[in-house]
């Protein structure tokens, strides 16, 4: 790819005014990024694309934006950064997934960001004591599944977890909420120098970028895009933490967190989304682990043969569907067999007694 195509690239995620969304719908009408940038005749384009309005056609058509992008790119070239666009196979697979993932990522340093597993680690700024200890023994803890562990570089829970990860030998991921010219806190420079080892520094936005809170929300959707889950260690009612978690939950994505004393003001943000149902109750990271289902089961195949040749006829046409599919919903399966959901309902409980099939959350199964 040439030059101009990346000034292209960057320059769409620099367009003032337009999300991630919109640019998307611009790339798609206009039929790539050139053509928003070359197409002389782009303005009776753009008028039909949804949510681009007269004040969004002049900020695609300002030529400023262009001479920011080649600068931009110097810059990128010259610290040897990587630039993943979202129509790039590079670009992190479960970040893809989110409809408001950035169109365009920086990144600095080596970590693969599609590692097998991958852990969302959030929480207050200002934790307790057991708070970091939690911390510490959550990634430690970790390190069996060989996750990667990723968070914001802020202080408290953040910087714990990075270091802990650092400690430890695994890749660690640091979100940040400006450019990669920069580094806020400033305390932390030499833990985001060392993490540069083996894991990464991330944001979307261009180096030079000013400060602004909103880009410390934004910045949390990138956690939690890139994680299989998100953990929250302490928190308090409100706070960055907490809208990682909902944006997590947002994406579909398992969100776990650590119970604490109702009296404690920085336990109350984990309480409340255990309450409520947005994240599951964790003590530990094997809790995390198994339910995650990292760890390989033993194989029970003598006792799973033996338990199958005693089914009833309308337990193994269930077990064979199971068997067949790997994971099943009772809806599927009882579509698949042709059975009422009540009777289909009592089969799999019985099954699930006599060790066969196991339940996973959401109605599926397995075989056990």
């Amino acid at each position: 790819m040439d030059d101009q195509q990346l000034i292209h690239r960057i320059a769409l995620s620099m367009l003032k005014g337009i999300g991630p969304m919109n640019a998307r719908n611009l790339v798609a009408y206009c039929g790539g990024v050139d053509p928003i940038f070359t197409d002389r005749k782009l303005k009776n384009t753009l008028e039909k694309v949804p949510g681009i309005g007269p004040k969004l056609i002049a900020s695609i058509t300002d030529k400023k934006v262009l001479a920011l992008a080649e600068k931009e790119l110097a810059y990128v070239q010259k610290h040897k950064l990587r630039m993943l666009f979202y129509l790039d196979s590079e670009y992190p697979r479960r970040l893809k997934q989110a409809e408001d993932a950035p169109v365009l990522l920086f990144a600095k340093g080596p970590a693969d960001l599609d590692a097998a597993h991958m852990v969302a680690i959030v929480g207050t700024r200002t934790p307790s004591e057991q708070g970091k200890r939690l911390c510490v023994e959550l990634v430690e803890g970790l390190k069996e599944a060989n996750a990667t562990i990723v968070s914001g570089l802020a202080y408290g829970i953040d910087i714990v977890a990075h270091r802990t990860a650092l400690k430890q030998d695994l890749p660690t991921l640091g979100c940040v909420a400006h450019g990669l010219d920069k580094l806020y806190p400033g305390e932390h420079a030499a833990t985001a120098k060392e993490m540069l080892e083996q894991g990464a520094l991330i944001s979307e936005l261009p180096s030079g970028s000013a400060f602004a809170p909103g880009n410390f929300p934004a910045r949390n959707r990138i956690i939690a895009g890139l994680s299989d889950c998100t953990v929250v260690v302490e928190s308090g009612p409100k706070g960055g933490s907490l809208i990682t978690a909902d944006i997590a939950n947002s994406y579909d994505r398992e969100v776990f967190a650590y119970p604490g004393r109702p009296t404690d003001p920085r336990s109350e943000g984990c309480n409340k989304i255990i309450q409520q149902n947005k994240a599951m109750l964790v003590t530990s990271a094997k809790d995390v682990i198994t339910f995650m289902e990292w760890m390989p089961r033993k194989k029970q195949a003598p006792v799973q043969a033996a338990l199958f040749s005693e089914l009833l006829p309308d337990e193994q046409a269930l077990v064979d569907i199971i068997k067949a599919k790997g994971k099943v919903d009772i809806d599927e399966l009882c579509f698949q067999s042709n059975m009422p959901q009540g009777k289909a309902a009592g089969l799999l409980l019985n099954l699930e007694f006599n060790g066969v099939v196991r339940a996973l959350p959401g109605k599926v199964y397995a075989l056990n």
